[in-house]
């Protein structure tokens, strides 16, 4: 059992070639932001990838101004440079520019129907907030034109999606209470703050967009970014610069990917496994070339690789024959997969 499990792990190893809150002008003032994205290569479009940014209502020109420079920033850097294909990155924002639509309730609603039937199981959806929410009465709601929808509306729209794997970034304020609500098997929820009482506006999305295909993110230097890669990056960022600003800290961003509906400050407590090995690239198809079926290869192998680094973290809660079983199987339909991969290679 141990040279198997060494011996595979040797293959594996060589793998990897409104209410509430005042309305905003009674907000914190933003900083202007000062962080650039570096310039990355153009990677070939995945047409398995979805991502909708919804930019909500900013109540006065500094925030619409800000919210304007981090959507643009995201959309950017979403289909320029991390595989995303322009047609499939949707935008709602409080003025849309051409080709975005109007960020309030009928039309988010109408976004999800398409995202619904246009998505598959096996699609990865990515879903962005940038704005200002809100939390009354026990309900958190992000801020939009017109009638506010909830973090229970979100939830809904997003349960009647087919796809297993979807990526939720809330970066307003008041957005902890949204983890509970949309925390589900196969989600990561970010949230900027860690309860709907951190009401101030919020910096979180400066630094989260400014992580995203950044090599100072890069953590495990392996030439990726990854989400919780990203969670940190931003996290550490926007903790800092409220200390540098001698200002006490108003935002405490969590993550949740377990599905238990309770947010953590970093990876722990069962969080941040699946974010570890979830990406924004589309490395597979970079490694593919424009092979359809080699690509297929490559996202499994890279799925089967994140299954192997999750169980590795589990392993202190498990049995250890239950662990070595579960790992020699993980590891075999891994060596199978890279055996493919070198006779389609070939």
């Amino acid at each position: 059992m141990t040279f198997l499990l060494l011996t595979l792990l040797g293959v594996t190893a060589c793998a990897q070639d409104v209410p509430i809150v005042a309305r905003p002008q009674e907000k914190q003032k933003q900083e202007k932001p000062k962080i650039e994205r570096p310039v990355a290569p153009r990677m070939p479009a995945d047409k398995n990838k979805f991502a909708v940014i919804i930019s909500g209502v900013s109540g006065e020109e500094g925030y619409a101004k800000t919210f304007s420079e981090w959507t643009s920033k995201l959309r950017s850097a979403l289909t320029e440079s991390l595989g995303f294909a322009e047609d499939q990155v949707i935008v709602l924002a409080e003025k849309p520019m051409e080709g975005e639509l109007l960020a309030k309730a009928d039309v988010v609603r109408q976004t999800f129907a398409t995202l619904r039937s246009k998505t598959k199981v096996d699609s990865q959806i990515f879903i962005f907030f940038i704005g200002h929410g809100s939390f009354q009465d026990k309900i958190a709601k992000f801020m939009i034109i017109g009638a506010d929808l909830s973090a229970n509306d979100y939830a809904q729209l997003i349960n009647n999606l087919p796809a297993r794997n979807i990526v939720i970034v809330n970066m307003s304020s008041a957005s902890g209470e949204f983890i509970k609500p949309l925390s589900g098997n196969g989600r990561i929820i970010i949230t900027a703050t860690r309860s709907g009482n951190e009401q101030n506006a919020t910096r979180f999305a400066e630094y989260f967009v400014a992580s995203l295909g950044n090599p100072e993110a890069d953590a495990d230097k392996n030439g990726r970014v990854s989400v919780l890669e990203a969670f940190n990056y931003a996290s550490k960022l926007t903790n800092d610069s409220y200390q540098q600003a001698g200002k006490l800290v108003t935002e405490h961003s969590l993550i949740d990917d377990n599905g238990d509906g309770t947010g953590h400050q970093k990876a722990e407590a069962g969080d941040g496994l699946l974010a570890r090995t979830t990406y924004f690239d589309s490395l597979p198809q970079q490694q593919a070339g424009g092979d359809p079926e080699l690509a297929k290869l490559f996202t499994a192998r890279m799925r089967l690789e994140g299954e192997v680094e999750q169980l590795k973290a589990r392993k202190d809660q498990m049995k250890q024959d239950v662990y070595e079983a579960e790992l020699e199987k993980l590891l075999i339909e891994l060596a199978k997969i890279n055996q493919s991969i070198k006779a389609r290679q070939k």
